[in-house]
């Protein structure tokens, strides 16, 4: 909450008057440096405006504006530690202070302890229950803990209040697409662009691509993803997004043109490298795509790099090295009903089939259901083509 700076007035105190002209002058005093630490801090002069808290304290012990200005300073400095050390001090002498609650909580969540958080905004709530910066911050922190229910109704409690708040709508795109409900993730993104169409955020295009690519409407996800492009034509997001969308389009040509954008700009990217060599190898360049694969084991070991290698054995007819390839991939991710379809169909083109049944047979023993295999295996049960 560094944009909220509590207020000293001398003004604040009625009884003034029945205090020394020593006390008064240390009020003002006070009041002054108070002034000064907000400013200091609100401009980012972070260390002058610590050394103005800490004259404050050694005027009054455990004075609140110092203390939670002291908080304020180190949350600015990422040292939430410390700055919750503050916090809890000004809340041991000020109980319910507004501004401690506010720091602690929004400390802890940096610190990813969400329900800490959570316990200390409900605190406020009970106070102001139509605060809507507390309302989305409590929403935001049961979405982290994957509490969909509670979260969703704080956000639609905050639309009640403010009908296109962009926190809750975000939150609410965030929410739904967390939880694989990408139509509804859709419709909320959709309406923040609807708000926002000249000054869109990218991230907000970006989004909307992303549902339509968990939607598998890959053309409506292109549009977006290209527009995003148009803003920032190095944008990650965007140009992973286009890359995906044109291999779910099976557009292998047009895919590795992104995921190669992406390696000019971070070229030992090990999981765009082995995207990479898919698309060379679905496009049949095999070479290429091997020299691809290369690189990303040259980088550390990649399970789909491994397969990508196998799988080109594969297509050049070299059953028995692809065999064995796919025999100790099994060994590392032993539920991986696509390492079984491929092993069963090397075995199947070294007419053994048996063999490839008993694959198939062995991946039931995981636990594992998969549609795939179970047509393959009943298929070569029954005698059928493949």
């Amino acid at each position: 909450m560094s944009d909220y700076f509590p207020e000293f007035n001398v003004e604040d105190f009625p009884n003034m008057g029945n205090i020394s002209s020593e006390q008064k002058e240390q009020m003002e005093q006070i009041s002054e440096l108070s002034k000064k630490g907000y400013l200091l801090l609100k401009d980012n002069n972070i260390e002058d405006a610590k050394d103005a808290f800490f004259q404050i304290l050694a005027i009054e012990d455990n004075n609140n504006y110092a203390l939670v200005g002291l908080g304020d300073s180190e949350r600015k400095q990422n040292n939430f530690k410390e700055a919750i050390e503050y916090y809890s001090r000004c809340l041991s002498f000020h109980p319910g202070n507004n501004y401690a609650l506010f720091g602690l909580a929004d400390c802890y969540k940096a610190l990813n302890q969400f329900h800490k958080a959570i316990k200390i905004w409900e605190q406020y709530l009970v106070h102001d229950d139509r605060n809507i910066t507390v309302l989305t911050r409590v929403a935001d922190a049961y979405r982290k803990i994957r509490d969909f229910k509670k979260s969703k109704q704080l956000y639609l409690r905050v639309l009640d209040m403010e009908e296109n708040n962009a926190y809750a709508l975000i939150g609410l795109g965030h929410l739904h697409y967390d939880f694989k409900e990408y139509r509804d993730a859709l419709y909320y993104w959709t309406r923040m662009l609807d708000l926002n169409e000249i000054a869109v955020d990218i991230r907000v295009l970006t989004s909307i691509g992303n549902c339509h690519r968990k939607l598998k409407t890959f053309e409506k996800g292109v549009i977006y993803f290209e527009r995003a492009l148009e803003m920032d034509s190095k944008n990650f997001y965007a140009l992973f997004g286009l890359a995906d969308c044109y291999r779910g389009m099976n557009q292998q040509y047009r895919s590795v043109e992104y995921w190669n954008k992406i390696l000019e700009l971070d070229p030992n990217n090990k999981v765009i490298l082995t995207r990479a060599g898919d698309a060379y190898r679905n496009t049949g360049d095999y070479a290429l795509a091997t020299q691809y694969y290369n690189k990303a084991l040259n980088i550390e070991f990649d399970l789909y790099a491994v397969l990508g290698l196998a799988l080109i054995s594969k297509g050049e007819g070299r059953y028995e090295e692809a065999i064995s390839s796919l025999s100790r991939l099994l060994q590392a991710d032993p539920k991986n009903y696509r390492l079984y379809i491929d092993l069963a169909d090397c075995y199947i083109k070294l007419n053994q089939k048996q063999k490839a049944i008993d694959i198939l047979q062995e991946f039931h023993k995981t636990g594992v259901r998969s549609q795939a295999v179970n047509e393959m295996l009943e298929k070569l049960q029954s005698n059928s083509p493949l």
